[in-house]
């Protein structure tokens, strides 16, 4: 079989590529099955519903007592517009001027089945409108530009009186009213996230009713048979062209033949027909235990596309890792890397064999790879990731829906041996890696996203009143 024979026969027939785009998969050249657009990455039930909410007092001291306070609101609402990455899931509710208490309380009583509340301040004396916007209970996020007002000495107090239903944001960059808004999205996301395990073992009851309980996110069996059964109605026409594309655009193709590519990608295609008859975004494996040499391939590359196209595909039967993919998906819109980490010094590694090409986001370039075998194994297909250097990460794990660890880094390399999983990035930690692989607990595995999205994570927990443990940090 000559792959570079393949190469050339793909670029002359100009066989369809796929574009990715915030609104799910769209295919030139040829039709993706038919599953829904995604309203944003990793979720396609609803957008995230927002209460906008400006308040301010006419003639107020500061900024200035010639301040128009609809033409201020106005000035917003435009810039508000204009950013639409940050907000095309957006869903504005309501979009009032409070200038009264009497105001704010009748607000209140409209506010009903909201995600959560933006208030924006535009000039001094709103501190007493506050209040009854916030004995609503829904998470809010306040945002405050400089000459506001003096009300800022007071946010602080307010912020541990609301016991992590209030956010503070003092910026004069109206683009971080999007980052205010992001763990509300993630909160959304996860209320309406189902996310589907493939494996005959007994799941952790407890851990369902947590994150049932906790998130609203619904996890569910899959049955082997249900899997073989979409995995053979896959037209085998269909599972030679996604074959094609997988083999021309990768650097190289090691290992594997192209019989196990062809029966991976089958497979691949039956995980997106399966997501899109469950509504659900995520699934999940027991692909080392129940499910070992059942499955006609193993999972890695399905994994990959789904988390490409802004889904998700876990390692493992790792639910809680699959809980911290949504989480990462609703803040910053990117899909993670799950990962075996091992320690050298003062940087960590992470590793594994299935990688995420699209780290950067579904409507971006995605990373060159090869194709290999799994390396522990010595089978199977899997994408060989090579993630850029110089990018910031976010490491975390969602656990048992009562705490989240977490660190921060900087991608300092990308290791190319053979040794450990194929996928790997090695990364100088925010903090003191000595401390890192002390405090570490709650198993090997941790995702990964490009960005810090530390303060989000936080601002997430408080929202949710989980415990935010920072691993990097000194015990």
């Amino acid at each position: 079989m000559s792959y570079q024979l393949l190469r050339r026969d793909f670029l002359r027939l100009g066989a369809g590529v796929c574009a990715l785009s915030l609104n799910g998969p769209v295919w030139l050249g040829q039709q993706a099955f038919s599953t829904p657009s995604l309203i944003s990455p990793g979720c396609w039930k609803s957008k995230v519903r927002i209460a906008k909410i400006y308040m301010g007092t006419p003639k107020a001291h500061w900024p200035t007592p010639l301040m128009d306070l609809t033409s201020e609101m106005q000035r917003y609402e435009e810039e508000i517009n204009g950013m639409q990455d940050g907000f095309s899931d957006v869903e504005f509710v309501a979009s009032e001027l409070v200038t009264s208490l009497e105001q704010a309380e009748q607000l209140k009583e409209k506010v009903d089945g909201v995600d959560g509340i933006l208030i924006i301040h535009l000039s001094m004396g709103i501190l007493p409108l506050i209040k009854p916007i916030l004995s609503a209970g829904y998470p809010t996020v306040l945002f405050s530009a400089p000459y506001s007002g003096h009300e800022w000495i007071h946010f602080g107090e307010l912020e541990k009186e609301a016991k992590g239903q209030l956010v503070v944001i003092l910026s004069s960059d109206l683009r971080k009213l999007a980052d205010g808004i992001n763990p509300i999205r993630a909160i959304h996301h996860l209320r309406e996230a189902k996310i589907l395990n493939l494996t005959t073992n007994p799941m952790d009851n407890s851990l369902l009713e947590k994150a049932r309980t906790v998130f609203g996110t619904e996890i569910v069996p899959v049955s082997l048979d249900r899997i073989l059964s979409l995995y053979h109605a896959i037209p085998d026409s269909e599972a030679r062209s996604e074959t094609d594309k997988w083999i021309i655009k990768a650097m190289e193709v090691v290992e594997p033949s192209q019989e196990e590519i062809y029966r991976s990608c089958k497979l691949a295609l039956a995980f997106e027909r399966l997501l899109e008859e469950e509504q659900a975004t995520v699934i999940t494996a027991d692909c080392y235990g129940s499910m070992h040499h059942k499955l006609p391939a193993y999972p890695c590359i399905g994994f990959t596309r789904l988390n490409d196209i802004g889904l998700g595909g876990i390692c493992e039967s790792d639910l809680e890792s699959a809980l911290t993919f949504i989480l990462f998906q609703g803040l910053c819109g990117r899909p993670g890397f799950i990962s075996d980490p091992t320690v050298d010094g003062d940087t960590i590694i992470l590793a594994h064999c299935l990688g995420t090409r699209k780290m950067e986001g579904p409507n971006k370039p995605g990373a060159p790879y090869k194709l290999r075998s799994i390396m522990e194994r010595q089978e199977g297909a899997v994408p060989q990731i090579f993630m850029k250097a110089g990018n910031s990460v976010t490491q975390a794990r969602i656990v048992g829906v009562e705490k989240i660890l977490c660190f921060t880094g900087q991608i300092i390399a990308a290791p190319d041996n053979d040794r450990g999983c194929r996928t790997k990035i090695t990364v100088r930690v925010d903090g003191d890696v000595e401390s890192l692989w002390k405090n570490w607990s709650h198993g090997l595995h941790r995702v990964t996203c490009l960005g810090n999205i530390r303060k989000g994570i936080e601002r997430f927990c408080g929202f949710k009143n989980l415990e935010f443990i920072d691993e990097a940090r000194p015990v």
